[in-house]
């Protein structure tokens, strides 16, 4: 058994990793191949681990059972409801369908929201939670999305 003093880092691990097995579940739906999906993660996990350190968490939380393990699980598992819901959307569905057809609550759609809104209240850049936001409020396909994403600025990984 492990445990961990960093409430703040396993906190924001547990809730962040939805938003990103939503996206992972587009990735399975658009049946963009695993190469593309273990890049989708591993900027995810990139992008929560710059939140959590913004919000004082030790960043190698982020690397332990309940960052990347538990974001790898997530974003695998055929019975998580975050990545089916992005798997339905990206087949057309509408949220509200996906989540009938869910039948559960779906962390990750609302968490979305508050991702982006830690985003932009510590200064990080958070452009998948931005672009899930986007697919959500309609305000995009889940094509364009891909698109922004893959179509940004080239820059170094490691800052």
């Amino acid at each position: 058994m492990y445990t961990s003093r960093d409430v703040i880092g396993v906190e924001i691990g547990g809730a962040l990793k939805n938003v990103i097995a939503l996206g992972a579940g587009v990735s399975d739906g658009l049946r963009m191949g695993q190469n593309a999906k273990a890049a989708f993660i591993t900027r995810g996990l990139a992008e929560l681990t710059r939140l959590g350190i913004a919000a004082g968490a030790n960043p190698l939380t982020f690397g332990g059972l309940s960052g990347l393990g538990d974001l790898i699980a997530t974003c695998e598992s055929p019975l998580s409801r975050n990545r089916t819901f992005g798997q339905l959307l990206s087949e057309g569905l509408s949220m509200e369908d996906a989540r009938q057809r869910i039948g559960h609550v779906v962390e990750g759609a609302t968490t979305a929201y508050a991702m982006a809104e830690l985003g932009r209240r510590y200064g990080v850049e958070t452009p998948i939670a931005d672009a899930i936001v986007a697919v959500l409020d309609g305000q995009v396909s889940v094509d364009d999305a891909i698109h922004v994403l893959l179509t940004r600025n080239q820059r170094a990984e490691l800052d």
